[in-house]
């Protein structure tokens, strides 16, 4: 089954990229480098090098293996050990969404269908120890990402590799690697492709492309010291990744890395705090907290609220929007919402309002009418099939609920999470059950524990008929949020099934494809707004809202860069002096 291994992946991996500041996003409100003159971190002094970067999380930097590693654009921290053949371009809002070369000369060079990629590293690239990445450890580092035991990380190679579906790794295959990984030199590599994936250059960002020699793997150990190809080195993993610190790696050569700023002399990771903890620390910015950020935890409503008018903890917080959208979901396979009208009825007559406000308000969700985000990168293509306005549109709702055969209404079970994170739980749930209540639409509400509702509502053969749902990119592309949602041949059975609706319609499986052919990414991006507006003509979900991130910084922290591909802090860019 087409991208099956991605389906059974993304979307629960997509929350804990939100969380660990990883996934697609947009800049802050007033721009951020030191040079843009507003935003946290401006100043009228350059940064400069020196002094540690204090991380404070809440989660831990578990599996510091580039194998295990699910990030998009290479993640956060880990991007500053681990370099790839691509990266995402280090700016503020929208030039950071954009792939860039990093251990490669360019983007890769495709053939005629873009089956075939083909790479060249760049001159003078070296490990920790001095000595040369070459391509064979780029291969290297990619099978052993196949093995059963350093499972975690992004599944697209297993599914568009020839022979990636069978592949088993490197401890296993007695030394003979992939046939679909070329290492014709020691700076060439080639990709041999099962079908056309033009958006191949954002793949080559994730970690299962940093080179791992193959003389100091230790195979489940080597995350406790990886070999650094970036500018800073581990030398201490204590509680599985709780306790991280890096220091510069003298070997890194920033004539081969326009990226990564490296102005820190070392980044001293701590996790497993409590978020008012943190956000707590970084207000107060005693000691070694005036030099911290944070890539995991937001700022809360209260928080926001606490904040208010004083200006210089305001001109600390850095705005970001990431790729990411909440909806509400259909399985039309269940009546009654196997009937279009009712399913129209409810996009009528949802109170975008009130969701936002459910949601912590309008300084952390921005309403939606379509799935895909509002950002040109994704490819965007604005649409209302069914306008509620901002309050919705009850009597719009009653009319179609009439049409369907409800006149007197219809009573509904809306299935969500009991977790208090303000988008797949009650506070949403509420918000939907009073809003369908006005417009005569009685909605009983079915709260889960976190892990029963994520098992019930991917099991294609339990799925609710109406469930609170959200969905994150592992890129800024339109592929990888339509993809996994609505191809049918993503349909997963017999594991985790994202394809919702379950909509297996030949026309867009086929535009899906054509779409993956286009090496233009500005070209696919335009297409990939139109189907996303032609599948919602089938309400089979309502669009919610975006999330917004807002995050603190402390005082002597410099040179902010919140891009449209993470949303949040890039930790290579900060000064600290």
């Amino acid at each position: 089954m087409r991208q099956s291994h991605i389906s059974r992946r993304v979307a629960a991996v997509a929350v804990s990229l939100v969380l660990a500041g990883g996934a697609a996003a947009c800049g802050p409100e007033d721009g951020g480098e030191a040079s843009a003159g507003g935003g946290p971190g401006a100043s009228g002094s350059a940064p400069q090098k020196g002094g540690t970067l204090t991380v404070l999380n809440n989660e831990p930097q578990s599996d510091f293996d580039p194998a295990r590693l699910y990030t998009s654009g290479g993640g956060n921290v880990p991007s500053l050990v681990f370099r790839t053949l691509t990266t995402r371009n280090r700016e503020n809002g929208p030039a950071g969404s954009k792939v860039v070369p990093d251990l490669a000369t360019d983007l890769g060079r495709p053939n005629a269908d873009a089956t075939e990629w083909t790479y060249t590293l760049k001159d003078g690239l070296k490990y920790e120890d001095g000595s040369p990445i070459t391509t064979a450890d780029i291969k290297y580092g990619i099978e052993r990402s196949f093995a059963a035991e350093l499972s975690g990380g992004a599944p697209y190679l297993r599914d568009w590799l020839v022979g990636g579906e069978t592949y088993e790794g490197p401890y296993k295959d007695g030394g003979k690697g992939l046939d679909s990984i070329a290492v014709p030199d020691v700076k060439t590599i080639v990709f041999k492709l099962r079908k056309p994936e033009g958006e191949f250059p954002f793949l080559a960002t994730q970690t299962q492309f940093a080179p791992v020699p193959k003389a100091k793997d230790t195979g489940v150990t080597y995350e406790e010291h990886p070999v650094s190809s970036g500018p800073y080195k581990v030398v201490k993993n204590t509680g599985d990744g709780e306790t991280l610190l890096l220091e510069r790696n003298e070997q890194w050569d920033p004539r081969t890395d326009e990226e990564r700023k490296a102005y820190p002399d070392r980044i001293d990771v701590r996790s497993g705090l409590d978020a008012s903890v943190i956000n707590q620390r970084l207000s107060t910015g005693s000691g070694a907290d005036a030099a911290a950020v944070t890539t995991d935890t937001n700022l809360g409503p209260a928080e926001l609220a606490q904040i208010g008018d004083n200006k210089e903890l305001a001109s600390r917080v850095g705005t970001g929007h990431f790729g990411y959208v909440n909806y509400l979901a259909f399985n039309p396979k269940a009546a009654p919402f196997d009937n279009p009208k009712v399913r129209q009825a409810i996009s009528y007559a949802v109170n975008r309002t009130s969701v936002v406000n459910a949601a912590g308000g309008s300084a952390l969700a921005e309403p939606a009418t379509t799935f895909l985000p509002e950002r040109e990168a994704f490819g965007y293509s604005p649409y209302d099939h069914f306008p509620a306005g901002r309050t919705g549109d009850p009597a719009k709702a009653r009319e179609l609920l009439k049409e369907a055969g409800f006149p007197d209404g219809l009573t509904v079970t809306l299935t969500h999470s009991n977790a208090q994170n303000r988008q797949t739980g009650p506070e949403i749930a509420t918000a939907v059950q009073q809003a369908l209540g006005a417009a005569g639409i009685t909605v009983k509400l079915e709260g889960l524990e976190t892990n029963a509702f994520n098992e019930k509502r991917w099991d294609v053969k339990n799925t609710p008929g109406f469930f609170l749902s959200r969905w994150g990119a592992d890129w800024p592309s339109g592929g990888p949020f339509l993809a996994p949602i609505f191809d049918g041949r993503q349909i997963v059975t017999n594991g985790s099934n994202y394809n919702h609706a379950q909509l297996n319609d030949p026309a867009v499986n086929t535009e899906i494809d054509e779409i993956a052919k286009l090496t233009d990414l500005a070209a696919a991006g335009k297409r990939w707004g139109a189907l996303d507006k032609k599948i919602g003509e089938q309400a089979l979900d309502v669009p919610l809202f975006h999330p917004v991130y807002k995050r603190l910084v402390g005082k002597a922290v410099k040179n902010v860069v919140i891009s449209d591909w993470t949303g949040v802090l890039d930790i290579s860019q900060v000064s600290v002096k």
